[in-house]
């Protein structure tokens, strides 16, 4: 195989890795430096590949091995909720977890999405049947739900339940991986579901990939980003459960019901209170398989509406039950979206 060939075939599963090093580690910054990581070693081993494994097999070896030396003594990435689950409101700050946080994943680096006019939801077209990855894409979930139980898992038993429970490799093929024996792989399997089923949300203990966003849904959404932009807290109320639970990473503070989640708005959208944070656009996009609005604000005084959040939502019986809002300007060039909006 030439040099040429070599990266061409490697770059093939660029889309794939990147998200096995994302469930990995929790964080998608991190995760692109892991597959450019991963790709190199792979470089300067390429020599080294007889195939005797497929190409795929041999690089998926490389990625884990990699993020299991990165995950090495560093601290688990959660949400703020899980952090502090007994946060209670007006509790200092100063006393609670401050991350490291989960980030969201764009969909659009996830599965061929094509890109249409900024104010329609992404859809989804047929994925050429040449790549290597559609199978694994197809039946992946990436549910924030699921990313953040697994980050209660040793690095190690996530990684054996990623490989088997996820993309459905044998124990055999597993152990190879891990360097370790076919007993090893499954006793990490037994001890890694008996802890995602305490972390799991309830009726959900496998790994089946959620529902794409049913129409319904999506109608949900809409109200909801009409409703943010026109500052109607009567309309975000009807949208909302009444359990619905609000998180801000990097802020570890976070909402458990209705009341508190609409308080911490009219504050925010209050132009007369200390913390308004000015007007707001909105602009529907997707991240870990669910339905997420990437929000503008436009500070007093400015002319131009600025990158201010990108939140992922979860819709159940036609109301909003979480959202988890990513305040990581930074974030947006990922999913496609553009810098500032004139209005």
């Amino acid at each position: 195989m030439s040099d040429d060939d070599f990266a061409s075939r490697i770059e093939q599963h660029r889309r794939e890795l990147r998200v096995h090093c994302y469930r990995m580690v929790g964080s998608f910054d991190e995760a692109e430096d892991l597959v450019q990581e991963v790709f190199l070693k792979a470089w300067r081993a390429r020599d080294g590949f007889e195939g005797r494994s497929s190409l795929r097999s041999w690089l998926y070896r490389i990625a884990t091995n990699v993020c299991l030396d990165a995950l090495d003594g560093r601290k688990r990435r959660l949400l703020p909720d899980q952090a502090n689950p007994d946060y209670a409101p007006g509790q200092p700050a100063s006393t609670l977890v401050t991350g490291p946080w989960l980030q969201p994943f764009p969909d659009a680096l996830r599965e061929p999405y094509a890109l249409r006019e900024p104010r329609v939801l992404r859809e989804p077209v047929a994925p050429r049947q040449d790549e290597p990855e559609v199978a694994v894409v197809a039946r992946e979930t990436l549910e924030l739900a699921f990313l953040a139980a697994m980050q209660h898992l040793p690095p190690r038993q996530r990684a054996a339940v990623i490989l088997c429970d996820v993309l459905g490799w044998p124990a055999r093929q597993t152990a190879q991986v891990l360097d370790g024996s076919v007993a090893s792989v499954n006793s990490a399997l037994q001890r890694a579901r008996v802890t995602l089923r305490e972390h799991l949300p309830p009726g959900r203990s496998d790994w089946a990939p959620a529902a794409p966003p049913t129409e319904p849904q999506r109608q949900v959404l809409r109200r909801y980003l009409d409703a943010v932009e026109r500052g109607d807290l009567d309309e975000v109320a009807e949208l909302l459960a009444k359990d619905v639970r609000a998180t801000m990473p990097p802020l570890p503070e976070w909402f458990a019901d209705r009341e508190s989640v609409l308080a911490a708005l009219a504050a925010t959208w209050d132009p007369t209170s200390a913390d308004y944070i000015g007007a707001l656009r909105m602009v529907p996009t997707s991240a870990n398989g669910q339905l997420a609005a990437a929000s503008y604000r436009r500070p007093p005084g400015q002319q131009v509406f600025e990158p201010f959040g990108i939140g992922v939502l979860q819709v159940r019986d036609g109301l909003i039950t979480e959202i988890v809002a990513f305040h990581e300007p930074a974030l947006f060039p990922a999913f496609g979206l553009p810098p500032t909006l004139d209005r």
